[in-house]
């Protein structure tokens, strides 16, 4: 199954895989070099469908469990000043996205979508300090009255050019659902509440969806 923010790209790129595989059979006369054109050219396609793949995900429902909202790799679990939204201390989780994960992000908890906002900005590599206050992004805080607020960043990286949120201020979202989209690599940060048990550690890989990565 591909993501929706796919398939206009999806269908770009075959089309031009399919006139690249013509004229290489037509004009390369030279057999390794024709094959190696058609190989190279077939491998950028198959990243371009690997990218826009959007697995479905078994989400169990709960209420005081924060999950994971990507696929990726936790680069940040430190206590620090959340200056946007909240203006207080906040455990700040962060995961970070190759251009070899899934690049749906879901909703980490159920709730009423209180904020949702797009920042223009820089686009540092994605595990740069400053990324999740300079780079292009959108902060989106949900409230359930079990675990409260929490809010979640999708951040763009050095690759991503565009981030799709579809959280939209005073609807309702749902644990485990599409929350949006990152094009071509990222991360995406998540700041807890200091009471809350963080159940991944620095280097742990996480499936979004699925894992739990604290408690309330």
């Amino acid at each position: 199954m591909f993501h929706k923010e796919g398939y206009k790209i999806i269908l770009i790129s075959t089309f031009i895989m399919g006139i690249g595989i013509i004229l290489i059979d037509k004009f390369i006369t030279v057999n390794w070099l024709n094959k190696l054109l058609a190989i190279t050219l077939l491998g950028f396609y198959i990243i371009i469908l690997q990218f826009f793949r959007n697995p479905k995900r078994n989400t169990i429902l709960n209420d005081h469990h924060i999950i994971a909202p990507v696929d990726g790799k936790v680069v940040v679990i430190e206590e620090v000043y959340e200056k946007e939204y909240f203006k207080d201390k906040r455990i700040q989780v962060s995961i970070f996205m190759s251009p070899l994960n899934v690049h749906v992000t879901r909703y980490p908890i159920s709730g009423i979508i209180n904020f949702s906002k797009f920042h223009p900005g820089k686009y540092l590599v994605a595990w740069h300090p400053k990324a999740s206050e300079e780079n292009e992004r959108t902060t989106i805080v949900i409230e359930n009255k079990t675990i409260g607020k929490i809010l979640y960043r999708q951040v763009a990286g050095a690759l991503a050019k565009r981030i799709v949120n579809y959280a939209k201020p005073t609807e309702k979202a749902i644990q485990g659902t599409d929350a949006g989209f990152i094009k071509f690599g990222s991360r995406a940060d998540i700041f807890l509440p200091l009471d809350a048990k963080i159940n991944v550690k620095l280097g742990d890989k996480v499936r979004g969806g699925e894992q739990k990565i604290a408690t309330l």
